[in-house]
């Protein structure tokens, strides 16, 4: 396996985990399933390559060129956030089940609207967008290190806190004074703008888009993955990330079999780890020697027996 091409799958991997931190944000902490981000990941995509292929920047010193790139993935994120909002004020007091069908509703109209709406290219998208200089390995790195590090602060933060809270029992949460639809709100919100931004960067990465890269299978895809990992662990959502956007490639010698492999092998994990990979643990340098001293005392446990 070539670097180049070792390098594309993991900004691949780096593209998707953009979305799956903000799915573990919405369904791990937050307890609320969704299976319309394909939507907000198509809506960041068109948004952002618009901004660079039609926007006039010209008032940017050449020095700054490459902040074009990042205007255009901000512009993409708050697009999706602002949509977001608007479906969140709609759907968000349904309960269970049907907030899930509402979100696979809008994905797919939003599919169906840039499908239809030949301003965005139709069923043929949009392509000749910029790759030169943008989606690269170093850029997607550094995205995802300020995503892990601002969604582990939110986390940790009281409003964190308040959103778990939700998750485990709702009712209780708002009879202890906790604002149950505004911290849903901010959940979608800022999974939303990860999923935007993540659209952005898929969108700069291939050159360009098209409404049938945004079928309700992408969404499933990513909400797997989070389960996958572990719901409540962000540590989980990138180890799972790294895995299964890896696992088709190594299985592509296979050509027919690999993705009969690939769901077998999703599969057996899930039926003998319900609770996922990391099963809401993190991964810390206080957990990782908590877990070796336990290992080493099992050890001599173990010999002197």
């Amino acid at each position: 396996m070539s670097w180049d091409y070792a390098s594309g799958i993991l900004i691949l991997s780096g593209i998707n985990l953009m979305t799956v931190l903000g799915l573990s944000l919405l369904t791990g902490f937050t307890g609320m399933f969704s299976f319309g981000h394909a939507g907000f990941m198509a809506i960041g995509a068109y948004i952002a390559a618009m901004v660079t292929m039609k926007a006039d920047m010209s008032f940017l010193p050449e020095f700054l060129s490459w902040a074009k790139f990042y205007i255009a993935l901000a512009a993409g994120g708050l697009g999706a956030m602002i949509v977001s909002l608007v479906i969140g004020r709609l759907t968000l007091n349904l309960k269970g089940d049907y907030f899930c069908i509402a979100t696979l509703g809008f994905g797919e109209a939003i599919r169906l609207i840039l499908d239809n709406v030949q301003y965005f290219g139709g069923a043929r998208g949009l392509s000749g967008i910029e790759t030169v200089g943008t989606t690269t390995l170093l850029n997607v790195v550094i995205i995802n290190i300020i995503a892990i590090f601002v969604l582990v602060c939110i986390i940790r933060s009281r409003h964190g806190r308040n959103m778990v809270a939700i998750r485990e029992e709702e009712l209780a949460a708002q009879t202890i004074g906790i604002d149950v639809f505004k911290y849903k709100m901010t959940a979608l919100a800022i999974s939303a703008l990860y999923a935007g931004i993540s659209g952005g960067l898929m969108a700069h990465y291939l050159g360009y888009v098209q409404p049938i890269m945004f079928k309700m299978v992408k969404s499933t895809e990513m909400t797997i993955i989070v389960i996958f990992g572990g719901l409540g662990s962000v540590s989980g959502s990138v180890v799972g990330t790294i895995l299964l956007t890896f696992l088709p490639e190594i299985l592509r010698s296979f050509y027919n079999w690999r993705l009969v492999i690939y769901g077998a092998s999703v599969i057996l994990i899930m039926i003998t780890r319900p609770q996922g990979l990391m099963g809401g643990r993190e991964i810390s340098i206080k957990n990782t020697v908590r877990f070796i001293r336990r290992r080493m005392t099992k050890i001599k446990e173990e010999v002197k027996s």
